[in-house]
């Protein structure tokens, strides 16, 4: 969530740089004229509550002193009234504000290119070039049918489109990488603590990450408890430190994390529909950092790194592109993608997407830290990636 007082100090500065994402103004021109009601009507009510502390003393010398204190009592009693009313204008305000708020994405990183969407991202570096063939390669759904190793029609059938039965290799073959992947990120340069959180996670959860409220129809939804399947691992990982004020020794904080992911993919009909790489369900390692505001930018190359070493060790050709404004995920400052080279696709496909997000996450969910000598706490800076997507 953005900062309420740089969209006060600079409104014209953090319009701008909300449409850099080449979207629309994501309702922001309305903040300046909702604060601006909440403000008058606080600095409206605040002398209302004073009189009232003052005035309610007085009748209590009044009384203690045998006076009639009948009238000034009235009159408070229709103050009190006042100020409730007053009290619940606020209260709304402040709702419709914060609503308007959390619908507002981050305001890109000012180095991050300006553009529409993904055909204007910039490639950064390339690892090994693609392995050319003198034939034309197979899609993977057909090299895994052919070894038996997917069975799209039996996944169909207990579940529908776009899920994965993996068989014998197949299902071996995805428990290693995912142990693969955790054990580097764990051992040697890479210090990642390992966390299996809860699959499922409540909607202040979903919120304090971005993907409420403004993409709940692209989550699975478990109504009877008011639960969502998690799209990431991001989701329960960053929620940990939710409503926690964490004491700057502590920081940065490296978590690394196995989950299942689930994603109804509402928008993405007809796209990348076959095999595995849109599917409803499917498998990832996820890292989360939080770390003080002035090292993120340095936790973010380092973070990309990590998860770049996994396609080193494994000799995969890709590239790293940085998003530019208009393909930015709702919650991101600078994202890069980490793309491998697809033979039969003929072209390079996301695997990972290591992002900062510097407070907008922490300002969501409340996370902050507090700095040595220091009398108010600071919201930490929040960076994930995937290191990585396991199917693809």
């Amino acid at each position: 969530m953005l900062d309420i007082r740089k969209i006060r100090e600079d409104y014209e500065g953090m319009k701008a740089g909300v449409e850099r994402r080449t979207k629309g103004s994501f309702g922001i021109e309305q903040i300046p004229e909702i604060d601006g009601k909440i403000r008058a009507a606080k600095a409206e009510v605040e002398p209302m509550k004073a009189k009232l502390n003052t005035v309610s003393k007085q009748i209590g010398v009044l009384k203690k002193n045998g006076e009639d204190a009948t009238e000034i009592m009235a009159e408070m009693k229709e103050l009190r009234e006042e100020i409730k009313a007053k009290d619940e204008e606020i209260s709304k305000l402040e709702a419709e504000i914060k609503d308007v708020l959390l619908g507002i994405p981050n305001v890109p990183a000012d180095f991050v290119q300006v553009g529409e969407d993904d055909t204007d991202n910039v490639e950064l570096r390339k690892f090994m070039e693609p392995t050319q063939f003198d034939f034309e390669p197979k899609a993977h759904w057909d090299i895994g049918e052919d070894l038996g190793i997917f069975d799209w029609d039996r996944a169909a059938k207990i579940s529908g489109a776009r899920f994965t039965v993996y068989k014998g290799l197949g299902a071996r073959l995805e428990r290693a990488i995912q142990m693969f992947m955790l054990d580097l990120h764990t051992t040697g340069d890479q210090d990642y603590v390992e966390i299996l959180p809860p699959f499922m996670v409540n909607r202040a959860a979903m919120t304090g990450t971005g993907q409420l409220p403004k993409f709940e129809e692209d989550m699975f939804y478990v109504p009877q408890k008011d639960f969502f399947l998690i799209p990431t691992a991001e989701v329960p990982v960053t929620n940990l430190h939710a409503q926690e004020i964490l004491p700057e020794a502590q920081l940065p904080i490296h978590y690394t994390a196995y989950t299942p992911c689930f994603r109804a993919e509402a928008g993405s009909a007809g796209r990348d529909t076959r095999g595995l790489i849109r599917q409803h369900q499917f498998n990832k390692v996820e890292l989360v950092k939080f770390c003080k505001p002035e090292d993120s930018w340095d936790e973010l190359e380092a973070l990309t790194n990590d998860a770049e070493e996994v396609l080193k060790v494994l000799g995969i050709p890709y590239r790293v592109v940085r998003l530019s404004t208009g393909d930015l995920g709702f919650s991101s400052a600078c994202t890069y993608d980490i793309e491998v080279w697809m033979p039969s696709y003929g072209r390079y496909v996301e695997i990972s997407s290591s992002s900062n997000f510097l407070d907008f996450q922490a300002r969501r969910a409340n996370i902050r830290f507090k700095r040595e000598g220091a009398k108010k706490p600071e919201f930490v800076h929040t960076l994930n990636g995937s290191g990585l997507a396991i199917g693809r």
